[in-house]
């Protein structure tokens, strides 16, 4: 597993008019190849009138598994345009279809590759962009007494709460990097007076949407 990694946010849909033409991108987390080809198979589906579904994919931890396909478009303007786009931002897992309604205007192969650019970024911007960090889930628990103090403080900190769960005691969950643990755990000790008690969870991403 990756420390780091950058990645979509999720499924996106975005549109763009170029002289008269629709490109639509449709935009998606994949973390396997046939994750991405049915992501652009049911793309397809929906856009079958459509003059063009061409698409892109960056997959695995070294994106080892990259593919373009123009689907009928001049060779190299709209399927490698968009895997440039994705290689620029250093995104992995991820799958761009970019659905084209001809509009009648002729781009050239330079005016296409502009614009399968174009509607692949801006795609990606309205998508959203995030930076995914490996970190540890801290478990802590105190008494309900504490726990406007604790959670102000938390919310204050470096440390993101990632759930509250209100049991006997209040367990609080909380992102914690891997060389952390014991400085938060500390604070925790010093922040409560002694009166909780913090133990390690699961290892799992914290996601920070990244302003473009």
């Amino acid at each position: 597993m990756l420390s780091q990694y950058y990645t979509v946010k999720g499924p996106g849909i975005n549109e763009i008019v170029i002289q008269k033409s629709r490109f639509i991108a449709h935009i998606s987390r994949a973390t396997t190849e046939e994750e991405a080809q049915a992501f652009i198979l049911d793309v397809k589906k929906q856009h079958r009138d459509a003059n063009h579904n061409c698409s892109a994919y960056m997959i695995g931890d070294n994106n080892q598994i990259q593919k373009a396909n123009d689907d009928g478009e001049p060779s190299g303007t709209a399927g490698v345009p968009i895997l440039e786009v994705l290689k620029k931002k250093n995104l992995k897992d991820t799958v761009v279809v970019i659905t084209r309604y001809f509009g009648g205007i002729k781009l050239g192969a330079g005016g296409l590759i502009r614009a399968y650019g174009k509607a692949t970024s801006e795609g990606l911007a309205a998508t959203g962009i995030v930076d995914r960090r490996l970190m540890r889930v801290m478990h802590t628990k105190i008494d309900y007494t504490m726990l406007g103090k604790v959670e102000n403080e938390l919310r204050s900190s470096p440390y993101e709460i990632k759930d509250i769960l209100y049991l006997e005691d209040v367990e609080i969950l909380t992102f914690v990097a891997e060389d952390q643990k014991s400085e938060y755990t500390e604070w925790m000790v010093n922040l409560t007076n002694g009166k909780s008690t913090t133990n390690e969870g699961e290892v799992t991403y914290l996601e920070t949407l990244i302003i473009n």
